[in-house]
């Protein structure tokens, strides 16, 4: 079988994307793969390097502030359109599966034109505006939440959870002791994604009071904020590091993660049941975010703190109950497991399947 994926602009769609592709190799030997992305975002570098032919288009999101430069928008997207039309045509695949971003309407839009079985994967709470607009004329969708079901038609929607759920499930985990740390409870604090100088500021008074805890703390800041911290003073179970790219494997042999609510997290720690403090980002479409984390904190699985009340007087003492506190944990352990799906990719991959045998 030949299969387009298509996705890109952010980890929060491009790693289900890859998700889904391991799965399909894992399932279908013989399978063909193309990736569709956008040729200047993170996705040109992170697909080629896993040996999957790469095509890029340029093209851009719509300009929400100023809709007199959607000309040049509009411009690139019928550009990319057109290349995505003529890639599709000389591909010549079986399925074609959209993963979210804006990069995947003009290749869902072609994949009609064409004739071509179509399935979309939507992670978050509140669908992108991509796959509002394709929602109708797909063959079929799928979600990572329940709340988000009802944004589209009943009778092609399956809810089969986030891709990525399934491979934290199967990873192998990496120590505590393998980071440099005592064989103690281990706070990740995920700040990659936060990209806010506000929260650097936050954190960089934060990162002091964890000295003389009896727990390690690993901070991930993200390259682009990672020189803020290289002057900090911090104690001996505080480590920073700009990148993980095992982070999954880190989170196995974790206690606790404190992060943005996005939905890849979310799957990830649902499925093994790890306990959050989630921060969700205020500059998101629609603050699907918050409604990502309000879902879990109203089944008691996480912690929801605002960018605005995050600081050491909040953080440190809800790290200090979930600690002290081992009911509290095992209770939120065991709410976050009830949300999780194990096998997301197997659902994912099942409904692909059916969608390409109905087409034969």
């Amino acid at each position: 079988m030949k299969y387009v994926v298509c996705a890109g602009g952010s980890g929060g769609h491009i790693y289900p994307a890859i998700a889904i592709i391991n799965k399909i190799k894992e399932e279908d030997k013989k399978a063909t793969f193309l990736y569709i992305g956008t040729s200047d975002r993170m996705e040109k570098d992170i697909i080629p390097k896993l040996g999957i032919d790469f095509v890029g288009l340029e093209i851009v999101g719509l300009n929400r502030k100023n809709i007199f430069k959607n000309v040049s928008v509009l411009k690139k997207y019928l550009n990319a359109k057109k290349k995505a039309y003529d890639t599709l045509k000389e591909f010549n695949p079986d399925v074609v599966i959209g993963v979210g971003g804006y990069i995947t309407l003009p290749v869902l839009k072609s994949a009609f034109k064409l004739g071509i079985p179509t399935v979309i994967h939507e992670q978050n709470s509140i669908p992108g505006l991509s796959n509002k607009l394709v929602k109708n004329k797909v063959s079929k969708i799928c979600v990572s939440l329940p709340g988000s079901i009802k944004y589209f038609p009943k009778d092609k929607t399956v809810y089969t959870g986030n891709p990525r759920s399934e491979e934290i499930i199967k990873v192998k985990k990496c120590s505590k002791t393998e980071l440099g740390f005592k064989d103690t409870k281990l706070v990740v604090f995920v700040m990659g994604s936060l990209g806010s100088t506000t929260m650097t500021l936050k954190l960089k008074e934060l990162i002091p009071s964890f000295k003389n805890k009896n727990y390690s703390v690993l901070v991930i800041t993200g390259k682009n904020y990672y020189d803020e911290y290289k002057d900090l003073d911090v104690s001996n179970n505080v480590k920073i590091v700009e990148y993980c790219d095992n982070l999954i494997n880190i989170l196995k042999d974790s206690d606790l993660i404190v992060s943005r609510a996005g939905a890849s997290t979310i799957a990830e720690i649902t499925a093994i049941g790890l306990p959050a403090i989630l921060v969700p980002s205020p500059y998101v479409t629609h603050n699907h975010q918050y409604k990502n984390a309000l879902e879990l904190q109203e089944a008691g699985a996480i912690k929801l703190i605002t960018e605005d009340e995050f600081d050491k007087n909040s953080i440190i003492p809800e790290i200090d109950k979930l600690f002290d506190d081992k009911n509290l944990y095992d209770e939120m352990h065991e709410n976050s497991l009830k949300l999780g799906i194990k096998d997301s990719s197997s659902r994912i991959y099942k409904v692909i399947k059916e969608v390409i045998a109905h087409d034969e």
